[in-house]
């Protein structure tokens, strides 16, 4: 799903537990010059029928292959500690600051776990590794937490985002 961050007349925000099953937020800024230039020309193909076929087909076979190899990538039981460390810490900030314990109202479920796992496990392949680091876990926190975890009122009046909340969360738990 896309969320349009300008027109947004006759759409409501939706409910914590439909956002919860979303596997990531990503934010996404403008693209760059060129990219917008590959966008430009690609839609002119389309409109003239020159794109054809797409070029960068796939078979399910491997597509099913790749999600066995990601599921079965091996992570150590220390980065496993980690992603659990992260979401208990949003679940018990007051373990890790008074400014944390005061910014969450709650903390991500059980999906926000399993998703980080198999982001992190995701992540890793498309790197070429065979293994899960904590710096997996890291690079994809944001994407798979931000959404997951509700602001208490105090910290959205105060501008709190939960990117700097995670931030906080990832700078002090500590990493396998």
């Amino acid at each position: 799903a896309t969320q349009n961050p300008i027109e947004q007349e006759g759409t409501y925000p939706l409910p914590e537990a439909q956002l919860d099953r979303f596997l990531m937020h990503v934010t996404i800024d403008y693209p760059a010059a060129e990219a917008e230039r590959d966008i430009l020309n690609l839609v002119r193909d389309e409109a003239a029928n020159k794109a054809g076929e797409a070029p960068n087909q796939i078979a399910q076979s491997d597509l099913f292959q790749a999600r066995q190899e990601i599921l079965a990538m091996h992570m150590a039981p220390e980065v496993e500690e980690y992603i659990i460390q992260l979401i208990m810490a949003t679940r018990k900030p007051e373990l890790y600051g008074d400014d944390l314990a005061s910014w969450l109202e709650y903390g991500a479920s059980p999906r926000g776990t399993i998703s980080l796992d198999r982001c992190a496990r995701a992540h890793s392949w498309i790197q070429g590794r065979d293994f899960v680091s904590p710096d997996d876990v890291q690079e994809i926190l944001f994407d798979v937490l931000r959404h997951r975890i509700l602001l208490s009122f105090e910290a959205e009046a105060s501008g709190v985002t939960p990117d700097r909340v995670l931030e906080t969360i990832r700078e002090r738990v500590p990493s396998a």
